[in-house]
């Protein structure tokens, strides 16, 4: 499959439309845009630069050879529909440079925390058995044999029980000599389990019993705890210092220039790790993704108030306007709150984390103190106790709202863009909701191509059918798209593939092994892909017009190619690798020859 040109719009206009109409109500609206407008000078201290061709996404202007950047923002493009012809070229043939643009990439929905503790952790991903499991911890320990200790413990992630044929145990681990008696948690692959040592689960009081909106899992043995359950093993952990999380953070973000990434949405960022993002933010040499962080307070599910600082930094690197809460689990531990049983299961539903009334005031509370609310929801039942939520939370802010005017919630909703993250499993009736309201979707492209292996046999076929993995259906919404590393990795191009071919990128497969994407018929166009890691992504952090594009005012952000990314089969998505990343007109990743 070769990819469309951006100048065929086909269907996308219609977003662009929705999109533009939904900027118009916002401006209406006095929307929740707390960056620092700057005014460059065209002329002062400009440099300009041209390639063999530019992809901007400004869908009045799509296509450019040259542009110019001034103090970090575009301050001029030049384009086919916008060429002053009254002035010479900015560049001679022989200065254009070697390479082709896009705007640089935002991942809507990522842990960049969390991305770099895994770049120094155990990589448990795609193990297959508790032996190669087991076989990695010890090449880990071999490289470094300080981790282990009971102030320092060994962590990885992404084990996967459906790998193992069981939920794995604390004994597991003791019964490899090189591992006993060492303090140890393994992240699950989704991040809502762990697997602890033996030394850890003495530290636990002997008679825990099971904790609400979490699971200890006893079969067949003790060593994993899901969800909610986990927090009392998270009060032994001694984490880390502020030297070795200002590494991690550096570490992270040359990590995803390498991949085109100029921007992450961090999805759950506690108040004091935002306090370090914010002194970091200070050095622009080091800090070399923009985030937009979501506030995941101390103690999950409450109003802190007092420890939410909204950030809006004046160069633009770091915003805080936004909540991050957890309605239930995930699909693949069973924890998704779902409305009927498990199909693999039949004796469990999933669970929810907090209830419905406590997640209808939470909602309040932060829509009335100024905060965009971003909720992760998996379930059926999860989503719809969440959109219940979300339209008690627009009625509260906006009175002239009410549950059956829905053009009313929609213009509220355009001012606050309330998010759900995943909105993984989702009733058609709620489907329609969201889409008449305008509630944005959170989703990632790369979770069907894996969850594919078990979401049938966990949801059942009229479920899979109807409800699950949602893009196309979404589309009239313009969905954001991310990749929540590091539960999978964090390549934007990967995601884009997956979501044109919904094929796995690591093997270009579909289900089974199949030559076809599985539930085609939910895939987007490349052009709708795209939109969803720039244009989508900036919408759903209030940069409209600011980030996702290339056009005057806009962040100087981009990326470059070695060909034309319109013009690539969709099957070089797996393997395409970046030339260089800039951000903010500085480059900050240059790939070697």
């Amino acid at each position: 499959m070769v990819l469309a040109p951006f100048l065929r719009w086909g269907s996308f206009l219609s977003i662009v439309v929705a999109v533009s109409i939904a900027f118009a109500l916002s401006a209406q609206q006095e929307p929740l845009s707390f960056f620092t407008s700057n005014s460059p000078n065209s002329s002062k201290n400009a440099a300009t630069y041209c390639y063999k061709g530019v992809r901007t996404h400004d869908h009045d202007n799509p296509s450019a050879q040259c542009f110019s950047v001034v103090d970090g923002t575009f301050s001029r493009v030049w384009g086919d529909a916008a060429l002053d012809h009254s002035a010479s070229p900015p560049c001679d043939q022989e200065k254009v440079l070697d390479g082709y643009v896009i705007p640089g990439l935002w991942d809507g929905h990522a842990h960049l925390m969390a991305w770099g503790e895994f770049l120094h952790s155990v990589d448990l991903f795609g193990a297959e058995n508790l032996t190669e499991a087991r076989s990695r911890i010890k090449s880990y320990l071999t490289k470094n044999p300080e981790a282990g200790k009971k102030d320092f413990w060994l962590r990885g992630t992404g084990w996967d029980q459906d790998k193992y044929g069981r939920m794995p145990t604390a004994k597991d681990l003791e019964e490899e000599p090189a591992l006993k008696g060492l303090y140890i948690m393994l992240d699950r692959i989704d991040g809502h389990c762990i697997w602890v040592s033996r030394p850890v689960l003495d530290l636990l009081p002997k008679n825990l019993t099971d904790i609400p909106g979490g699971e200890i899992i006893r079969d067949p043995g003790p060593g994993v705890f899901c969800d909610n359950a986990m927090d009392p093993v998270y009060n032994f952990w001694p984490g880390t210092n502020e030297e070795t999380k200002t590494r991690l953070v550096k570490d992270a973000m040359k990590d995803l220039n390498k991949v085109g990434l100029v921007g992450v949405h961090d999805a759950g960022t506690p108040p004091g790790l935002i306090k370090l993002y914010n002194k970091l933010a200070d050095n622009g040499d080091d800090w070399t993704v923009r985030v937009y962080s979501m506030i995941d307070c101390d103690e999950r599910n409450t109003f802190c108030k007092d420890n939410a600082t909204r950030i809006a930094r004046n160069d633009s690197r770091l915003w805080v306007q936004s909540v991050k809460l957890f309605v239930d689990g995930a699909l693949g531990s069973w924890g998704s709150a779902m409305l009927e049983p498990y199909s693999d299961l039949k004796n469990k539903t999933g669970s929810l984390i907090v209830n419905s009334t406590v997640m209808t005031n939470l909602t309040k509370s932060w829509a009335e103190a100024g905060f965009q609310v971003n909720v992760h929801a998996i379930g059926d039942r999860a989503n719809r106790e969440t959109i219940d939520a979300f339209v008690a939370g627009l009625i509260h802010v906006c009175p002239e709202a009410t549950p059956d005017n829905y053009e009313a919630l929609r213009i509220c909703q355009v001012k606050h863009r309330f998010r759900i993250e995943h909105a993984q499993i989702v009733h058609p009736d709620d489907q329609a909701r969201m889409a008449k309201i305008g509630i944005i979707p959170s989703v990632q492209p790369t979770h069907p191509t894996d969850d594919m292996r078990y979401a049938l046999d966990r949801l059942g076929p009229e479920r899979t059918e109807t409800e699950a993995y949602r893009m196309r259906s979404y589309i009239n919404i313009a969905p954001l798209l991310g990749s929540d590393f590091p539960v999978e990795p964090p390549n934007p191009f990967h995601g884009i593939y997956a979501a044109v071919t919904r094929k796995n990128p690591g093997t270009g497969k579909g289900f089974n092994g199949s030559s076809e994407g599985w539930h085609k018929e939910e895939a987007l166009t490349f052009d709708e892909a795209m939109w969803g890691f720039t244009g989508a992504t900036a919408y759903g952090a209030f940069l409209d017009g600011r980030a996702g594009l290339i056009k005057e005012k806009a962040f100087a952000d981009w990326v470059v190619l070695d060909k034309p990314i319109e013009h690539m089969d969709i099957e070089d998505l797996r393997t395409l690798e970046v030339k260089e990343t800039w951000v903010a007109g500085k480059k900050v990743y240059s790939r070697d020859k």
